[in-house]
């Protein structure tokens, strides 16, 4: 008796969860919300990596304009304010920037005259400061360089990309806000899946209530069934988006930008990213047994 019981509720097990194969739409959405979670998750991390690389970069850099019309006054000048800047203990390094440099960078928008001499391009000197409060620094390079002519003008770097900064670290927030979204709809598809699971095996459960099964022990098929679609979706979705973001990967550093290279991802970015199909599944499998438990007890 005790072994037709056993044989029955092995044959009901298996007709609530067959063993060997996923059917039903669950595994293909999960995918296709762990598909678009990695990507937004991916995103947030690059931009933020660039946002940091970038105000690491520029917080200690400035630029020292000589506005002046006259080209022999403005040669001497340039002069004086390099020795004036090796001289001075908050700047690492001088480089003064190229007047042919200068002139091929502004030809698009100037025309080919803007290297006759007679345009009034201003000298620029790039200035590497010290580390430490670069707000400060800046500061007494104006104080110090203002007594050699008006005409000078010191500009941090970091005030040029500021809005910059800004909006990619908007961007970033919103990307973590797409992944939170992410995972409640797919916390939401694993309810409606256990849901419509319970109402379409009422009658298997309750043979299995009848044989003197718990609501534990029934939650527990559910809840293998549903980490099985999480499992096949998680890492269908996670590996499409990992080859998504290695073909944009290339195709930034393709860019010869500066900027577009400074979004990557890290190995510590990596690790997040693969942790997101293992909470998903847990997400996944979490969810569909407290939604077949409350089922259950509705039911009785």
């Amino acid at each position: 008796m005790a072994r037709g019981n056993r044989r029955t509720a092995a044959a009901a097990r298996h007709r609530l969860l067959p063993a060997g194969r996923v059917a039903g739409p669950m595994p293909w959405i999960i995918a296709i919300m762990m598909f678009l979670t990695v990507l937004a998750a991916a995103a947030g991390l690059g931009l933020g990596t660039a946002v940091r690389a970038m105000s690491a970069d520029l917080a200690g850099r400035a630029t020292v304009q000589v506005v002046e019309a006259d080209t022999q006054q403005r040669d001497r000048l340039v002069v004086r304010v390099q020795q004036a800047l090796r001289g001075n203990r908050d700047v690492r390094q001088v480089t003064p920037v190229p007047a042919a440099t200068l002139a091929e960078q502004l030809r698009p928008w100037l025309g080919q005259d803007v290297a006759s001499g007679d345009l009034p391009i201003p000298a620029l000197i790039d200035v590497s400061l010290t580390p430490g409060d670069a707000k400060a620094k800046v500061d007494r390079l104006r104080r110090a360089l203002a007594g050699l002519s008006p005409s000078l003008r010191v500009e941090p770097h970091a005030a040029f990309l500021a809005p910059l900064a800004g909006l990619l670290t908007a961007m970033g927030w919103l990307s973590g806000g797409l992944v939170l979204l992410m995972g409640l709809a797919t916390g939401a598809v694993v309810v409606l899946a256990a849901r419509g699971a319970h109402d379409s095996h009422r009658v298997t459960i309750e043979v299995l209530h009848l044989m003197g099964a718990t609501d534990v022990q029934i939650a527990r098929l559910f809840q293998r069934r549903i980490a099985l679609d999480a499992t096949m979706g998680g890492a269908l979705g996670f590996s499409f988006a990992t080859l998504v973001i290695l073909v944009i990967g290339v195709r930034l550093s393709a860019t010869g930008s500066q900027l577009m290279g400074a979004v990557a991802l890290p190995w510590a970015s990596w690790v997040l990213l693969a942790a997101l199909p293992i909470a998903g599944i847990l997400l996944s499998t979490l969810t569909g047994r407290w939604t077949v438990l409350r089922a259950l007890r509705r039911s009785l």
